[in-house]
C-alpha cells in the first residue's frame, strides 16, 4: 500500500471521525480544596470543538489520496 493512500485513508477515518463525533471530549482534574490531609478534587469535562468544515476538508481530501494512490498502482 502507497504511502499516498495510507495518508488519504487516515485523513477520511479523522473527517469521519470529526463530523460524527463534533470534536474531541476529555476530562481534567483539579484540585479544589488541599487543606493539609483533606484533598478534594473536581472533574471537569473539556471539549475541543472541530468545526464541521475542517471535517467535510478531511473527507474530501482523504477521497482525492485514495484515488489518486489507488489510480496510480493500477
Amino acid at each position: 500500500m502507497k504511502a499516498i493512500t495510507v495518508l488519504g485513508a487516515i485523513l477520511l477515518i479523522a473527517g469521519v471521525a470529526g463530523l460524527v463525533f463534533g470534536g474531541i471530549r476529555y476530562t481534567k482534574s483539579e484540585t479544589v480544596i488541599d487543606a493539609g490531609p483533606i484533598e478534594v478534587e473536581a472533574e471537569h469535562t473539556k471539549t475541543i470543538p472541530i468545526a464541521p468544515a475542517a471535517g467535510a476538508v478531511a473527507v474530501i481530501a482523504g477521497i482525492v489520496l485514495v484515488g489518486l494512490g489507488s489510480r496510480r498502482s493500477g
